[in-house]
């Protein structure tokens, strides 16, 4: 059962939400939060597997509380979604380099939000790669030229080339299929990538392979 956590300040999306997930077999809301500081005291009352956070709300942000549920070590388990009205969103990128693992926008359709919530739980792929993706570029453009180095230097010219993959938006099995593994070998590179590069989630290190310079703006896995 994928445990989620619904926070926004506005009741009747959250209400919106709850009748929407609720219905599902696999998934329950566990809490509602009106503002950030719910948010980070309800994620670690309750553990959630997926908190769903509204950017703007009063008092605390949905931003800062993004950073404060993903930097605490006893939450390494609980994902964060953004939610935004916007597709493009200075918040969103900001949200995702802190470990966000995707944002999803307020009038995705209902199926999109179910499978949004399935994806974050296991942890396999952005929300919407290719939007994501998009949103990433754009903003990656913005940032000073990019700086390879050491970090990277601890991948092998695989496991490169299993990073750009990830940055493309691509699933460990569609990774797999792209470069003829099994689904078990991509997953293996992906955690030892995430490992060498200490980075808590995909969505880190889809920016970092962009602020890098492993991957450019506009590039796309062909």
């Amino acid at each position: 059962m994928i445990k989620v956590l619904l926070a926004d300040d506005q009741r009747l999306v959250r209400a919106g939400f709850r009748s929407i997930l609720d219905d599902e077999e696999d998934i329950t809301v566990v809490g509602e939060a009106g503002d950030g500081e719910q948010a980070v005291r309800a994620s670690r009352e309750l553990r959630p597997d997926v908190v769903l956070m509204d950017i703007r709300m009063p008092g605390m942000d949905g931003l800062e509380a993004a950073r404060r549920i993903l930097g605490d070590h006893q939450l390494d388990q609980v994902k964060v979604v953004i939610l935004t009205t916007f597709d493009i969103d200075d918040y969103v990128y900001a949200a995702l380099r802190a470990g966000a693992s995707g944002f999803l926008l307020k009038d995705t359709e209902p199926e999109e939000l179910i499978h949004a919530v399935r994806v974050a739980a296991r942890g396999d792929a952005l929300i919407s790669p290719s939007v994501t993706r998009r949103l990433i570029a754009e903003f990656a453009a913005r940032v000073r030229a990019p700086e390879p180095g050491p970090r990277l230097g601890a991948l092998t010219e695989r496991e490169r080339e299993v990073m750009r993959l990830v940055a493309a938006g691509l699933t460990n099995d569609e990774i797999a299929a792209r470069l003829v593994l099994s689904p078990a070998t991509a997953k293996t590179h992906v955690s030892r990538i995430m490992t060498k590069l200490d980075v808590r989630d995909r969505s880190q290190l889809v920016v970092l392979a962009y602020e890098s310079g492993l991957v450019s703006p506009g590039w796309l896995a062909g």
